[in-house]
């Protein structure tokens, strides 16, 4: 059997899928790599690995693209680590830096501001630090979110804003392969998330050095973070890639 190349994301909101890779005995035909969302999304695109863990504006951009697994990485309201911080109130915005770790992340954003805030920002890279006096308005992702500057007096949470503007849960990152992979290894990949995601605590408690308390961070994988790919979650991914239409 073909040795399986997996991407997966290196964010706490991973914790627990990348835990169950690892304690679930699949690394024995498998191989692991932790990256940033947007190089997970590379990694498929180039054929460099056969798994990954995807930003779902990504998804059209992968050969053979196929969503597998019955989990995601979503929220059903406020995400908590997907914001757009800024310095003035959000109709007075005229530039906002974007994080590009995250294609979905960017790609949100411009969709609320052309469909649901009605602003026209100009969009820049984020390639400065996140304090500078340059810095207007931010799309953040990520670890990142859990300790922001006390500069940004508006925060605003983009998976709340989608919720209010479609009454919608959101997917930011689904499970994809871009060949054909064995049912078996198919199977041993959802009954690995199924064993992180029901070990949590574990998952956290294997971490050194975390950015937040570890019951700060189970909140937040208990009642931000929305794993399972359901049903209206599916249609909610639908509805978004079709928004993407148009959006550069």
């Amino acid at each position: 059997m073909q040795l399986l190349r997996i991407s997966a994301v290196s964010y706490l909101n991973t914790l627990p899928f990348v835990y169950g890779i690892k304690h679930s005995g699949l690394l024995r035909e498998a191989q692991l790599s932790l990256d940033v969302p947007s190089v997970c999304a590379d990694k498929l695109i180039r054929g460099e690995a056969d798994a990954g863990l995807v930003p779902v504006a990504a998804i059209p951009h992968i050969n053979n693209a196929r969503i597998i697994s019955d989990f995601c990485i979503g929220a059903d309201g406020a995400v908590q680590t997907v914001l757009l911080v800024s310095r003035r109130p959000l109709t007075q915005i005229q530039k906002i830096h974007l994080d590009l770790d995250s294609r979905t992340s960017v790609a949100l954003a411009k969709v609320l501001a052309r469909e649901y805030w009605n602003i026209r920002p100009d969009w820049h890279e984020l390639n400065t630090d996140i304090e500078s006096d340059s810095i207007e308005a931010a799309v953040l992702i990520g670890d990142k979110t859990f300790n922001l500057p006390a500069c940004y007096n508006y925060i605003c949470d983009l998976g709340a804003e989608w919720k209010a503007f479609t009454g919608l849960p959101f997917v930011f990152a689904c499970w994809v392969v871009n060949r054909e992979i064995s049912y078996e290894q198919e199977k041993e990949l959802n009954d690995a998330f199924a064993f992180g995601l029901s070990h949590k605590e574990q998952a956290i408690d294997a971490q050194i050095d975390l950015p937040i308390t570890k019951t700060r961070l189970l909140d937040y994988l208990n009642n931000s973070i929305s794993f399972n790919l359901d049903d209206a979650k599916r249609y909610a991914l639908k509805l978004f890639l079709e928004k993407l239409k148009g959006i550069d």
